[in-house]
């Protein structure tokens, strides 16, 4: 049974689709690879934005406790 063929939505190529193909269902293996291999997007962060952000999360996820259970009085 062949693979199907797929148009890369990056670079338009067409390539076959693969059981286990890294990367998306729509990128050929070469589009999908270099975006992977790409760590200079990931930005350190310090204690005061660590700390920031967590505060951040801990509201939301009070605030959406609080409207998914609270009693209709």
């Amino acid at each position: 049974m062949p693979f199907p063929i797929k148009v890369c939505a990056i670079c338009s190529e067409e390539f076959e689709l693969k059981p286990d193909k890294p990367g998306f269902a729509n990128r050929c293996p070469e589009c999908s690879a270099s975006e992977s291999n790409d760590p200079a997007t990931k930005r350190r962060r310090d204690a005061d934005e660590r700390k920031t952000e967590s505060e951040a999360n801990e509201a939301r996820r009070q605030a959406m406790r609080d409207l998914l259970y609270r009693k209709d009085s």
